[in-house]
């Protein structure tokens, strides 16, 4: 059985302030419907306790898929879990592109421990399996609440479905991986002083598509900037009409009909 992992892009992302060393946020997630990894059990061809068949260029110990296999032991669920894993690796398929602000690794793992939840009988609500999701990563609840459009706040553990249906959006993708604490550090640098929450929580309560008609792409991501300065060359590879999704790379539109 196959498994899809959708990506997300931000409406907007707005921060309001600090935490310590994290950035807390206002945004509206947004599922794509087109672009998405594919996840799936296959036979095991390894004594490895969790093999990982893929793309994968970080070391096993920070994938994100690895950390929610972790997650599950430490939830008291160690004998759920190699009932199914002493027989089957993780196959992944990736189409969404690492380094591009569009989620994907957090969307792995978000469908990785639906899959889990289902072929190892865990019986976790919605609601537990977002609140182990947002200890693995700060996007994964919002994977796994299942939403196609969400207002998410604090550093991104508090997701609101909000009631509209996922745009026809498309995608651009520049040969170019952004480095999400690169960016966050640039913004803190330069930018923090500079923000404005106040402009953060109207946007929530707007729709998606009056949100992309009546902003320009710097005013609806606060990272936009700090990612420009941190990647000078994104500048050249920006597209007129296209906005800019979480820490990028990735720009994207409403589909033009």
């Amino acid at each position: 059985m196959h498994y899809f992992a959708h990506a997300k892009v931000n409406i907007f992302l707005k921060i309001v302030g600090t935490r310590g060393n994290y950035h807390e946020l206002y945004s509206r997630f947004m599922r794509v419907r087109d672009l998405f990894d594919t996840l799936s059990f296959v036979p095991k061809q390894t004594t490895q306790a969790f093999e990982l068949v893929g793309d994968f260029q970080c070391a096993l110990e920070h994938n994100t898929l690895y950390k929610i296999y972790r997650a599950l032991h430490d939830q008291g669920f160690s004998k759920e879990i190699e009932r199914v894993m002493q027989s089957y690796a993780l196959h992944v398929k990736k189409k969404i592109p690492t380094g591009a602000g569009l989620g994907g690794g957090s969307s792995d793992a978000a469908t990785f421990l639906r899959m889990l939840n289902d072929t190892a009988e865990l019986s976790l609500s919605n609601e537990e399996m977002m609140h182990i999701g947002a200890r693995v990563g700060a996007d994964v609840a919002f994977f796994v609440s299942g939403y196609e459009s969400a207002n998410v706040s604090g550093i991104g553990e508090i997701v609101e479905s909000y009631d509209e249906e996922a745009l026809e959006l498309e995608v651009f993708t520049p040969d170019l991986a952004c480095d999400t604490a690169r960016v966050y550090a640039t913004f803190r640098e330069f930018f923090l002083a500079s923000i404005t929450p106040q402009i953060a929580f109207r946007m929530f309560s707007c729709t998606s598509a009056e949100l992309l008609a009546s902003y320009e792409p710097k005013m609806l991501n606060d990272l936009y900037a700090a990612c420009l300065k941190a990647y000078p060359e994104l500048s050249t590879m920006a597209k007129e009409g296209w906005f800019f999704s979480g820490s990028g790379s990735s720009f994207f539109r409403i589909k033009e009909k």
